[in-house]
């Protein structure tokens, strides 16, 4: 495909890891939030796991963290986005938050450029319709780490054109993954069958029919699984966890998703998972 300047918005974990990996197969990449210290963490954490990525991974190629860094831009202005291509979008799972700024991105960005929307449960329906351009709104869920994840859950809106399911699978292919299309639903097809199972772990913690340890060695041991269920939890955040778990509930209006109440009270300690240094377990690597 012919070069695109990627931007990405938000420079949380997700959003951070999403802007390494497009930066490292070689596009020019914006990288938007509203302050300059979490900028300038993301930055830090690029760079660390740049340094880092082939302790993780002995097949990865070396690279040098300021060739990738150098072609990445970190912007506190939406209005640099003016000449970006395509747009991953990586905010908090908030509604309000989400459509005021695609309305952001919809008045800056060109008029053919695709807006990629990477959440957990809000329907890319829904985040189309609150822009100009809903046949190039797009969900592409990424999952974390995305740098060691070769997949990624690509969601059709119902408006989502032909030629944007075709300029993503594009754009991941150039990235070194592949994407899978399924059609628009609250959760999709992953968050509605993971977060169901995460929920009801935390209430076997809850209810004291296992510790946290022993649901997930349950999960490694006898179904193979490379991560338990409640390790998963902590590494999305659990605070993503609940807006998650309380989307579901809100579009679905059934009860099967309530939310765990001891998710809640983790959520309200500051217990987030790994980038908090403490959720179900504890790490020594506090997130950067």
């Amino acid at each position: 495909m012919l070069e695109t300047i990627i931007g990405v918005a938000g420079a949380g974990v997700m959003g951070a890891d999403v802007a390494r990996v497009t930066a490292q197969a070689g596009h020019r990449t914006l990288l938007l939030d509203v302050s300059a210290e979490v900028l300038r963490r993301a930055e830090e954490r690029i760079r660390a796991d740049l340094r880092f990525q082939r302790m993780f991974d002995r097949a990865a190629p070396a690279v040098d963290a300021d060739e990738v860094v150098g072609r990445i831009a970190f912007t506190t202005s939406v209005e640099d986005f003016a000449k970006a291509g395509f747009v991953v979008e990586n905010v908090t799972e908030d509604w309000e938050t989400k459509r005021r700024l695609f309305g952001e991105l919809d008045r800056v960005c060109p008029a053919e450029a695709v807006f990629a929307v990477n959440t957990s449960v809000i329907p890319i329906t829904r985040v189309g319709a609150a822009t100009g351009r809903p046949d190039r709104v797009i969900g592409t869920h990424f999952m974390n780490p995305v740098a060691q994840k070769p997949t990624v859950e690509v969601i059709r809106g119902h408006h989502t054109s032909e030629a944007t399911v075709a300029t993503t699978l594009d754009l991941l292919g150039s990235l070194g993954k592949r994407g899978i299309v399924v059609r628009d639903s609250p959760g999709f097809v992953s968050n509605r069958v993971l977060m169901l199972t995460v929920n009801e772990a935390m209430f076997l913690v809850q209810e004291g029919v296992a510790t946290a340890e022993q649901v997930d060695e349950i999960f490694r041991t006898c179904f193979g699984h490379k991560m338990g269920p409640l390790a998963t939890a902590d590494l999305i955040g659990l605070d993503t966890v609940l807006y998650s778990i309380e989307g579901l509930y809100e579009n679905f209006a059934d009860p099967k998703y309530r939310p765990c109440p001891l998710l809640r009270q983790m959520v309200d300690a500051g217990l987030h998972g790994r980038k908090s240094g403490a959720g179900f377990f504890r790490y020594d690597d506090n997130a950067r």
